[in-house]
């Protein structure tokens, strides 16, 4: 058998596995649904909670491709391929969660979504869902996407997810949110992952994400924000926002709510060297343990699960190169607009433009084509944007036993992906 042959195998076996991952992905309430058959407590139960959970989709799958690798080749095959793949992505999220959702920043962040949202003329419910939708996003811009998607998420769910909102409320917001949180972090050229694949190798500098991406994202987020408040502003209108207030209100010290500033400014600078912001990471560990009067605690094992769940997605993801790029080098540039926001919704917006960045035939418009549609496309569903993972698992258990139903996570997603990608394509 020729190394050709193997690669050509595995690479299939890969694909295999990936599109069986995101047929799983889109069946895990069903997966929640068969535990019940079985006794509480059982391994029946767990087991099929286990595949219920959308965190450890990808994960399961990619050992499965794993297996077969080293069963075909060897297991040095295996751990040479693991070897190679960039696992930088996935342990920053990590990181950045856990950071993002300790109480001093989501205080921080509370208190300047409060102050901006005084300014607005309208019900202070809606005032503070509207500043929440959209400055929370356009932070990402600064503070990285996972980060603005952990903090808006974790204030979502504390302002409005427990306060008994509708479900249809609540798969409006959170399809709202994920669109725009993977469109709010391109004002920039480091925050969004997806444009951080290609800015350094294309020259994509500050004034160039403003000047084409910025602006038009902004906009975006502003119009579909205003719908989906103007559609639901009789229930947002009645909530008795007094008790929706945070309870905790004691005050944190100026000098704890600085440093966790300074080691989010830290991580984040670093956020492309993993020995540095894991170092960083630990050091802030420490710092946790000495103001613990003025924490909650840390969300550790959900960033994990999202950390496994991008794993995964890293594993599975190279090996479609053989499928994605020629659709890629033979699409015009509106055909490539619309595939790069379709195939987003079924693989990582951030695997495809970088295998765009690997094409030296791509023209200017191609490009911006490229990185325009995988943004755009971010929010359809929770493999779509490395961030989403973390809303997802943030507000998973609001939406009762069997969590988010990705069907309705995509069709509520579907409008203010098509007020993106008319700014993006016609501003």
């Amino acid at each position: 058998m020729s190394k050709m042959e193997i690669i050509t195998r595995s690479e299939i076996f890969a694909s295999v596995c990936f599109a069986l991952a995101i047929l799983h992905t889109f069946s895990v309430k069903k997966f929640h649904h068969l535990a019940g058959f079985y006794k509480e407590g059982s391994v029946g139960e767990n087991f099929f909670h286990l595949l219920g959970e959308v965190e450890v989709v990808f994960g399961i799958w990619a050992v499965f491709f794993l297996i077969f690798l080293g069963i075909t080749t060897d297991s040095h095959q295996a751990i040479n391929y693991l070897q190679t793949r960039n696992f930088t992505e996935p342990l920053f999220v990590f990181v950045i969660m856990a950071v993002s959702s300790t109480k001093p920043i989501l205080k921080l962040a509370e208190k300047l979504i409060d102050l901006l949202s005084q300014l607005l003329p309208f019900n202070k419910a809606i005032a503070f869902y509207v500043t929440c939708l959209t400055v929370g996003p356009l932070l990402g811009s600064f503070i990285t996407e996972p980060a603005a998607m952990t903090v808006v998420a974790l204030i979502l769910l504390d302002r409005f997810y427990k306060k008994g909102i509708s479900q249809k409320l609540m798969y409006a917001t959170i399809g709202l949110l994920f669109v725009n949180i993977s469109i709010g972090g391109t004002l920039t050229p480091f925050a969004a992952p997806p444009v951080l694949m290609v800015a350094q190798k294309w020259n994509w500098d500050l004034s160039f994400m403003l000047l084409n991406f910025g602006g038009k994202a902004t906009i975006a987020i502003f119009i579909s924000t205003i719908f989906v408040t103007y559609r639901f502003k009789k229930e947002l209108s009645e909530l008795n926002w007094e008790s929706s207030m945070p309870s905790n209100i004691e005050k944190i010290p100026a000098w704890v709510s600085l440093v966790h500033l300074l080691f989010l400014f830290i991580i984040v600078f670093f956020s492309h060297y993993v020995t540095v912001f894991i170092g960083v990471f630990l050091f802030f560990l420490g710092l946790i343990s000495v103001t613990k009067e003025y924490q909650n605690e840390l969300k550790l094992k959900e960033g994990l699960l999202v950390a496994f769940f991008l794993g995964g997605l890293v594993v599975l993801g190279g090996p479609q190169r053989w499928w994605l790029e020629p659709i890629l080098t033979k699409l015009s540039t509106l055909p490539l607009f619309l595939g790069s926001t379709l195939l987003t919704a079924i693989t990582d917006n951030a695997a495809l433009t970088y295998l765009g960045s690997q094409v030296p035939t791509l023209t200017e418009q191609s490009r911006y084509a490229l990185v325009a549609g995988a943004v755009t496309g971010g929010g359809l569903t929770v493999i779509a944007n490395a961030p989403n993972p973390a809303g997802y698992g943030i507000l998973n258990s609001s939406f009762g036993d069997e969590g988010i139903e990705p069907l309705s996570l995509f069709t509520n997603a579907l409008f203010p992906t098509i007020i993106a990608g008319l700014c993006f394509w016609f501003l």
